[in-house]
């Protein structure tokens, strides 16, 4: 009996190292140049369009809308692909090697089939549809390479998904230029929520003060600096 335990010690032990270094080699290739914040920030912004759009400051018009929606992807674009350039060309560890930025080549296509159909209802003057398309495609972007990000933005894609299918099949006439809360508030909680999972991946959430830096938070690592 106790020459069983003896040898059972230094197996475990063997085990134990090679978890440990399968975790390290999947750490390693963990893709991190998303922000979190700027994430977060874009939502924020779906929500303000939103209510701008919901005001009489802004023409009830499909025009005008189509233009706010623009402006509020163009916003997010900036914001998420600006903080991915900065973690490119200032991490150590990606060595500002092309390679590491395959992830986000992998959304590209979902994106420009958004576009196309996206075109294709307004070019038919489908507006009413808009809204669950967007969902959709968004929601699908959060499955794409899901081997090197957090596993919670699967959720978030769920989410997308669930909303923009109810929109389409159930609620297709859902009025795009009366109903922009609806879509505000979805991308408002997809994108903070999904915000949230890249920014804390594996990691314990403290309070949203130090998500976004405010003063009076926990200080975040220098590694997510690099994220804004």
């Amino acid at each position: 009996m106790p020459r069983y335990f003896s040898m059972k010690t230094p197996l475990h032990e063997a085990l134990r190292q090679v978890r440990d270094l399968q975790a390290a080699i999947l750490e390693k290739q963990r893709f991190k140049g998303y922000s979190g914040r700027a994430r977060a920030l874009a939502g924020c912004g779906a929500l303000t369009a939103a209510l701008l759009l919901h005001s009489p400051f802004i023409p009830a018009t499909p025009l005008a809308h189509l233009v706010t929606w623009t402006l509020v992807f163009l916003l997010g674009v900036a914001l998420n692909y600006g903080a991915l350039i900065y973690w490119f060309l200032h991490d150590p560890d990606v060595g500002r090697d092309v390679r590491r930025l395959r992830p986000t080549l992998e959304v590209m296509p979902v994106l420009v089939a958004g576009g196309i159909l996206t075109l294709a209802l307004v070019n038919h003057e489908e507006y009413n549809l808009l809204f669950g398309t967007w969902m959709v495609m968004f929601g699908l972007t959060n499955f794409t390479g899901r081997q090197v990000l957090p596993r919670g933005l699967a959720w978030v894609g769920l989410f997308y998904l669930a909303c923009g299918a109810g929109l389409l099949l159930v609620w297709p006439n859902l009025s795009f230029t009366e109903n922009s809360l609806v879509m505000g508030g979805v991308f408002f909680l997809g994108e903070f929520f999904g915000g949230l999972v890249l920014h804390y991946d594996e990691k314990p959430m403290p309070s949203l003060r130090a998500f976004f830096g405010l003063p009076g938070g926990a200080p975040t690592p220098k590694s997510e600096d690099l994220s804004i």
